[in-house]
């Protein structure tokens, strides 16, 4: 496959001729256990050496996970909801979080995939919330700080650093996966000229060029195509102007907080 990398590499040489860096942090969801398909992607993650979120299901999180990313010091653990279940009515999205349920009863949930997800992982887990489906409930989101969380990570740029008050939102924003159309990678034109515009939209003010700028894939089900394009574009992004941003920096940043 030949890919043409020049809107992106043109963008990157315009913030490069800036003087500026873009943050860039890297988000897969839906890890359970050590799979073939884990493995690969901590492979390509020490290859690139570019630090990899494992959004983690908690009620279905296998124990040896824990004992894995003590192993590995480039994987690095958040909370993907409960239990990956949806709550929706029939025809409308899929959501585990949405307006569905009691706000009490999600909270609850949100509590415990925390606390769970602690216990396994220690200090490798950050108190980030990804609901799955990247669908959550505005009023959920409110309770996310007394739950214990600092951030709260979807999908599409954001329109405020603050989710709610102590809550950070990192969001992401280029999923190569073709979710209607078999699974495989988007036409990799497309995925390039996308994020050669949001780049841009940064660089000019139009969007937030402070919040980091997320990858988002989904290893348990890559082909080789989705592969093969991720760890083109992390290695060149990598290369280029960027700061790779992790959530341990959640930790360490308080303040500017409303």
């Amino acid at each position: 496959m030949t890919i043409n990398w020049t809107p992106l590499d043109q963008e990157l040489e315009r913030w490069s001729g800036d003087h500026r860096t873009i943050p860039v942090w890297w988000r897969d969801d839906d890890a359970v256990s050590v799979t073939p398909a884990l493995q690969r992607l901590r492979q390509v993650s020490d290859d690139l050496n570019v630090p990899v979120h494992l959004a983690v299901i908690p009620a279905h999180a296998q124990a040896e996970l824990g004992g894995y990313l003590n192993d590995h010091t480039n994987l690095l653990a958040v909370v993907h909801g409960w239990a990956h279940k949806d709550h929706a009515p029939r025809k409308e999205k899929k959501a585990e979080f949405g307006d569905h349920r009691p706000v009490d009863v999600m909270s609850a949930s949100c509590s415990d995939g925390l606390r769970h997800l602690q216990d396994m992982f220690g200090p490798r887990l950050s108190p980030m919330f990804v609901p799955p489906w990247n669908r959550v409930s505005a009023e959920l989101i409110k309770q996310l700080p007394a739950c214990g969380y600092r951030a709260i990570s979807t999908f599409k740029p954001r329109s405020a650093p603050f989710a709610a008050p102590g809550l950070y939102r990192i969001n992401t924003h280029l999923d190569p996966i073709n979710w209607r159309g078999g699974k495989t990678l988007v036409d990799p034109d497309k995925l390039i000229l996308q994020i050669a515009q949001q780049l841009a939209e940064r660089r000019t003010g139009q969007s937030d060029a402070d919040e980091p700028y997320g990858i988002l894939t989904h290893h348990l089900v890559h082909d080789e195509p989705i592969w093969s394009f991720c760890e083109a574009l992390l290695s060149r992004l990598a290369a280029g102007p960027v700061r790779l941003w992790t959530a341990d920096e959640l930790n360490r940043n308080t303040g500017d907080q409303p």
